[in-house]
């Protein structure tokens, strides 16, 4: 899908982006103090935050706040605040493999989050350029991978906790939507005989309750074969699981990458694709605008772009 395909007030010349990192905000009960990077444009007020979460691989930095450039930045160029937090998951911290909830970290994922919405104050006085420029009330959650699974629990999924059988609900209500890129699907016997054993919090996965409008993004090709036996379908749970409002975008011939939103030229990208990352970047983008502003035009704009291309990159259905 070309830029040209797209209608010309779709989307603003990119404004300059400040990108601040990293934030340390103080966090006494968590292993390590919670360490975030900021990327705003450099003019607007009112402006809507984006909370990211990132996965892991195989990278040493990508998992963390230094990761997905490619969607930071485009997101902060359009107009949005992006926060990107650390979480004790990342590679970068080598934390011990003791240490509670290693080595994913599910639940402090989650509560990251939390922690970075109840700390607003605190990174607007870290960066000065910042102050009294958010819109509090218009807050979004994306999430890559892990991330995805990150996301869909501040969204409203639910799991049992493994270790006291309790139901877990880390729902967040001041996140309006969500964006769930290559996200984790259904437990039971979706899962691999490896991740039921490993990962026993992946087993119980329900998304019967996610309410809040997200957009599911995964790649027809991401065959997770390490994560699940289900094939590629297991991406798009989130969608077909979930009461809508949901919107799912099937990008063709896409791969666990996405073309490549994890940082610029990743070795470990499988499909890398600069137009499928355009496409990412901006299908995403007039999602959270049109969820966030009601009346807002540019989803379904984008959705037309995307029907009009006579080589799309993926396609959109709704429910």
């Amino acid at each position: 899908m070309s830029e040209s395909t797209y209608p010309a007030d779709t989307f603003t010349s990119p404004t300059p982006v400040l990108s601040v990192g990293p934030v340390v905000l103080s966090t006494p009960d968590r292993a390590v103090d919670l360490q975030v990077r900021v990327s705003a444009p450099v003019t607007g007020n009112e402006l809507p935050v984006i909370l990211l979460s990132h996965g892991q691989g195989y990278s040493n930095n990508l998992s963390s706040l230094n990761g997905y450039a490619p969607l930071a930045n485009f997101w902060a160029a359009h107009g949005f605040v992006v926060i990107q937090p650390t979480h004790l998951s990342s590679t970068t911290l080598s934390l011990a493999p003791d240490t509670p909830e290693a080595p994913l970290y599910w639940r402090s994922r989650a509560e990251d989050m939390s922690h970075i919405l109840d700390r607003l104050d605190a990174i607007e006085a870290a960066v000065p350029q910042l102050l009294g420029r958010l819109d509090r009330s218009k807050v979004a959650v994306a999430g890559h991978s892990m991330g995805g699974h990150t996301a869909s629990l501040l969204l409203g999924a639910r799991l049992i906790d493994p270790h006291d059988g309790t139901e877990v609900d880390l729902a967040e209500p001041r996140i309006k939507a969500g964006v769930l890129l290559a996200a984790p699907g259904r437990g039971g016997d979706a899962l691999t005989e490896s991740v039921a054993e490993n990962y026993p919090f992946f087993s119980t996965t329900d998304f019967s309750q996610m309410t809040t409008p997200t957009l599911v993004v995964a790649g027809d090709k991401d065959s997770s074969t390490h994560l699940t036996v289900r094939g590629p379908d297991w991406h798009t749970d989130p969608y077909f699981l979930a009461p809508g409002p949901k919107s799912l975008l099937t990008l063709f011939d896409a791969e666990h990458g996405l073309g490549g939103v994890s940082g610029y030229d990743v070795a470990e990208t499988t499909d890398e694709n600069p137009e499928r990352v355009s496409a990412v970047q901006r299908l995403t983008c007039a999602y959270l605008r049109s969820e966030l502003y009601p009346g807002e035009p540019a989803w379904q704009a984008a959705r037309d772009a995307l029907t009009a291309d006579p080589n799309p990159m993926g396609r959109v259905e709704s429910k």
